[in-house]
């Protein structure tokens, strides 16, 4: 998120939450819980340098207020937030970006180049997800997307570096989940911000203190390829730890890259064995939620398999989906 040992010896359980739905960590970061379908499913972090904010993603528009109240405890107000990081802009990450930008007058909307006029003009990235949610769904679970003022909004290009506040950030394209992906290193805490990149890693799954790590092969841009370099790229940092949108901080890394990588690849095999079956979203969906559910048993998770499925299944549903596009749009390499 390298000494790869010692850094994955040191990263243990997250520190008890200061306030409810926060998590606090060293060198001015806290995860905020997104209040996005369920609690544990989607971080807002919070990085704080010398009385300066800034957020990376940003959840809905149902996220807001939670985080404002979040600023004001912790003595922020509104003008103190500098900047807001969109790792990507997939609607559970930058869904929310408009109405925190309405919110927070002085703040800066850093995005991927390829993402910049999606925030600008967010019509298209609304059209793409009602087809994959449908309008009712979609509209539950985002709500309204309003656009972002162009005039506030930065490209971060590969390599891009910004110093906030004293503190030096670097922004690296990370494709592979999506082309408008970037990951955050922050030389401070020699880890990076990785939106999912890295995956997901629910806490639920943490079995001593050691994290459960899975990829999303979403609609519409999964690319197993890429996905691969950009994990040999965040480790060629050294990082200490990931601070992953779904879900906090995350130690471990070495063995996790590993696995991301294992997974990435049978993910991909899965589909091309499934590629013409009859039925395959339904079969992709079986197979997919198999294969996790035994990597989990195997890591030691004791919770009951139908709380496993509850964790899952949007999950497996979304990459079901994407890997079917790959399949079929990209031709399944």
């Amino acid at each position: 998120m390298n000494n790869h040992l010692s850094h994955g010896a040191e990263a243990l359980t997250a520190p008890p939450a200061s306030l409810p739905g926060i998590t606090d960590y060293d060198n001015g970061v806290s995860a905020i819980d997104a209040d996005y379908l369920r609690p544990g499913l989607a971080a807002i972090h919070l990085i704080v340098e010398n009385g300066k904010a800034a957020l990376v993603d940003t959840g809905t528009s149902s996220s807001v207020a939670g985080v404002m109240e979040v600023l004001q405890k912790k003595n922020l107000a509104p003008e103190d937030v500098a900047y807001v990081f969109v790792t990507h802009i997939h609607l559970d990450h930058a869904g929310g970006a408009g109405e925190f930008m309405h919110c927070l007058p002085h703040a800066k909307l850093v995005v991927h180049p390829r993402g910049a006029r999606h925030m600008a003009d967010p019509a298209r990235l609304v059209a793409s997800a009602m087809t994959v949610y449908g309008e009712a769904e979609f509209k539950r679970m985002y709500g309204v997307i309003r656009p972002v003022d162009a005039s506030r909004i930065v490209e971060a290009p590969d390599g891009f570096t910004l110093d906030f506040n004293g503190r030096p950030l670097l922004f690296l394209d990370t494709p592979g989940h999506a082309r408008h992906h970037y990951c955050i290193f922050d030389k401070k805490n020699q880890s990076f911000f990785t939106g999912d990149t890295f995956g997901l890693s629910y806490r639920e799954f943490d079995v001593d203190g050691i994290e459960f790590v899975f990829p999303t092969t979403t609609p519409v841009q999964f690319d197993p390829v890429a996905a691969h370099a950009s994990l040999n790229r965040i480790m060629s940092y050294d990082p200490a730890y990931a601070f992953l949108t779904h879900y906090g901080r995350i130690g471990h890394l070495p063995r996790h890259a590993r696995e991301m990588h294992d997974l990435i690849d049978a993910h991909a095999t899965i589909a091309r064995k499934l590629r013409s079956v009859p039925d395959r979203h339904a079969a992709l969906v079986e197979e997919l939620e198999t294969l996790l559910l035994q990597r989990i048993i195997a890591h030691g998770c004791k919770l009951p398999q139908e709380e496993i499925h509850d964790l899952l299944s949007l999950d497996v549903g979304l990459n079901a989906q994407g890997l079917e596009y790959w399949l079929d749009q990209a031709g399944g390499g």
